[in-house]
């Protein structure tokens, strides 16, 4: 698609990073996939014996299926890409906050996890926030390490493209996504004309808490929608850019 606008996504080495660029591609600009995450699963799986369980992401309940996981408690999804995850495993969806966010399902918990065991199944790398608004609500938490994500050997021509101020869009879908961006960035030796280049394209994250971390490494940040799913950061990110 020569002559179309360049737009840089970060998702995980798997079919996200896929279909992510597809959507790009019938928006009408050049997208440039460049993973910033890779799945390490551990081969755990969640506690059976929780009076609520957390789940935070598709991939998540997709290796808790595998492993065979029989919730006995309620099963609680963060927000529509579990829940849809979750039903299309088989399981089902007790508790769906009004907000997709950590802070939107310790919000919908308070109340009624005092004194109850809550399992937290997810990532090496999610929020201490869920953490701490549990065990703040009373719960008696655990946490289950289900997969670790780390950087995929050879990311970051994204982060060469934007030093030589030829990205017109990034779309960053989490903190982890901006961290191992500005790693894969040094490790080319060229973060600071990165950083620099990215002040010419349109920055688009997923939630205020990447956003944070982008400003806080020095990225400008020109979007942040209302809603926490790629396909509406997509078309907001492509609509800046018309």
């Amino acid at each position: 698609m020569t002559g179309d606008p360049t737009v840089a996504v970060f998702r995980p080495a798997d079919e996200r990073i896929d279909e992510a660029a597809a959507l790009l591609e019938r928006l009408g600009v050049d997208p440039l996939p460049d993973p910033m995450l890779e799945v390490d699963p551990t081969g755990a799986s969640p506690r059976a014996d929780a009076d609520y369980t957390v789940l935070t992401s598709k991939t998540g309940v997709e290796l808790a299926a595998e492993a065979g996981w029989t919730p006995a408690g309620a099963v609680c999804a963060i927000g529509e890409a579990t829940a849809d995850a979750l039903g299309a495993a088989g399981y089902p969806v007790d508790v769906l906050p009004d907000t997709y966010s950590s802070t939107g399902l310790v919000d919908r918990l308070v109340g009624e996890v005092d004194g109850a065991r809550v399992e937290v199944a997810r990532s090496d790398h999610g929020s201490q926030v869920l953490l701490a608004g549990l065990e703040g609500a009373g719960a008696y938490l655990h946490e289950t390490v289900l997969y670790r994500l780390t950087r995929p050997e050879g990311a970051g021509r994204a982060a060469e493209r934007a030093a030589a101020g030829a990205l017109a869009g990034a779309l960053f879908t989490s903190s982890l996504t901006v961290e191992h961006f500005l790693a894969a960035a040094e490790q080319r030796g060229v973060r600071a004309a990165a950083v620099a280049g990215l002040e010419q394209a349109v920055v688009a994250t997923i939630g205020r808490p990447t956003a944070e971390t982008a400003e806080a490494s020095g990225i400008d940040v020109d979007l942040v929608p209302a809603e926490a799913d790629f396909e509406t950061l997509a078309r907001e990110t492509v609509a800046a850019l018309e």
